[in-house]
């Protein structure tokens, strides 16, 4: 992702306050940037945590008509049994890797980093000592809530259920609300206490 061949612009950074001893990895949905994410993030930072949001590569999307735009992989359909495009998200999450790594040379430990993403972006492999909030307006027209309810219960075959938030918000559609952005701030908060 940083500087690769795919022309993929460097993240969108906001640094830590104080000496960086943490880190947020956040990836944006589709046909998004870093940009508004970093800027999300800067109203609710922890001093010590840098906020890192890349930008997916522009690539075409099969559910959009084929019109190319920022993307992590493609999307074929919605439907839960739908085709997914499995070297896509392989090359994802290798560039996610990639981020986490270059943070651990920069001195951050693996478990002082949070991943997270939005919409298209959440999607991610889990392991049992993982913890997970997960959001969801229910007002969402793209992504359903039963997508969302449907997501948490996999999790919880792959994680350990008592590390598993779900939470909702009443009337909001797809985005984020002032709400759900200081639950995620507590989130990380707690996840990654100052040290």
């Amino acid at each position: 992702m940083c500087g690769n061949s795919m022309s993929v612009p460097l993240p969108a950074i906001v640094p830590a306050a104080r000496k960086a001893t943490a880190a947020v990895i956040f990836l944006h949905g589709l046909g998004d940037t870093g940009h508004g994410w970093a800027e999300a993030f800067a109203g609710i930072r922890t001093p010590h945590v840098k906020y890192i949001c890349p930008h997916a590569p522009i690539k075409p999307v099969t559910l959009n008509m084929g019109m190319s735009m920022p993307s992590w992989f493609d999307i074929i359909g919605l439907q839960t049994d739908a085709e997914e495009d499995e070297a896509g998200i392989k090359q994802a999450s290798e560039n996610i890797k990639a981020l986490i790594d270059q943070e651990v040379k920069n001195g951050i430990p693996s478990h002082r980093i949070v991943l997270g993403g939005f919409s298209q972006a959440s999607r991610n492999s889990a392991n049992n000592e993982m913890h997970v909030l997960q959001c969801h307006g229910e007002a969402d027209p793209l992504v359903p809530v039963m997508f969302g309810c449907l997501t948490v219960e996999k999790l919880k075959t792959l994680c350990n259920p008592s590390n598993i938030i779900f939470k909702t918000y009443p009337r909001m559609p797809h985005s984020a609300c002032p709400e759900e952005m200081m639950d995620i701030k507590q989130f990380i908060e707690k996840q990654l206490p100052p040290i």
